[in-house]
C-alpha cells in the first residue's frame, strides 16, 4: 500500500475505531472529566461528529475551488454552544459514522493528483488535500487515545473510593 492508500485506510477506520473505545463506556464515566478544563466522552464524541462537518465542507472546498480560504472555527464555542454536554455520544458516533463514509467514498475516487491541490487556512497557512486527510485520520485516533486515558483515569477514581 501507498501511503495515500493507508492514511486513507486509516480516515476509513476512524469511526470503528471510536466505536472500540466506546464500548462499555455507561452512566457517569460519559460524563467524567480529569480536570475542570478537560472534555468528557461525551463532550468529545460531540466534538468529532461536528469536525467531520467541517472536514466535507473543507474536503469539498479545496477539490471544487480554486485555492480556496478554509476557515477556522472555535471548537470551545461550539462545544458551548451547540452543548456538547447533553449530546447523545451515539448518536454523534452515527453522525461521525455516516459523513465519514461520504467523505471516504468522495476521497478514494479521486487521482492522486488532486491531493496537491491547496487551501488557505486562515491560521495555518496553505494546506493541501494530502495534508487535510492525514489531519483528519489522525484526529480521530488522537481523541480515542484520549477517550481511552478519561476511561483509565475513571477507572483509578473508582478503586480509590
Amino acid at each position: 500500500m501507498n501511503n495515500l492508500a493507508e492514511t486513507l485506510e486509516r480516515f476509513r477506520r476512524g469511526p470503528e475505531l471510536l466505536a472500540v473505545m466506546l464500548t462499555g463506556v455507561y452512566e457517569d464515566e460519559v460524563d467524567f472529566v480529569t480536570a475542570p478544563d478537560k472534555w468528557s466522552i461525551r463532550q468529545l464524541t460531540a466534538h468529532l461528529a461536528d469536525t467531520e462537518l467541517v472536514a466535507a465542507h473543507r474536503f469539498r472546498q479545496v477539490i471544487a475551488e480554486h485555492e480556496p480560504k478554509l476557515m477556522a472555527f472555535d471548537q470551545e464555542a461550539w462545544a458551548k454552544n451547540l452543548d456538547y454536554a447533553r449530546r447523545l455520544p451515539k448518536q454523534s458516533l452515527e453522525t461521525l459514522r455516516r459523513l465519514r463514509a461520504e467523505n471516504y467514498e468522495l476521497l478514494k475516487a479521486l487521482p492522486e493528483d488532486a491531493f496537491e491541490r491547496t487551501g488557505l487556512h486562515s491560521e495555518r497557512g496553505p494546506i493541501t488535500l494530502r495534508q487535510m486527510l492525514t489531519t483528519f485520520a489522525d484526529h480521530v485516533e488522537n481523541h480515542a487515545r484520549q477517550m481511552q486515558s478519561i476511561r483509565g483515569a475513571y477507572k483509578q477514581s473508582k478503586t480509590k473510593k
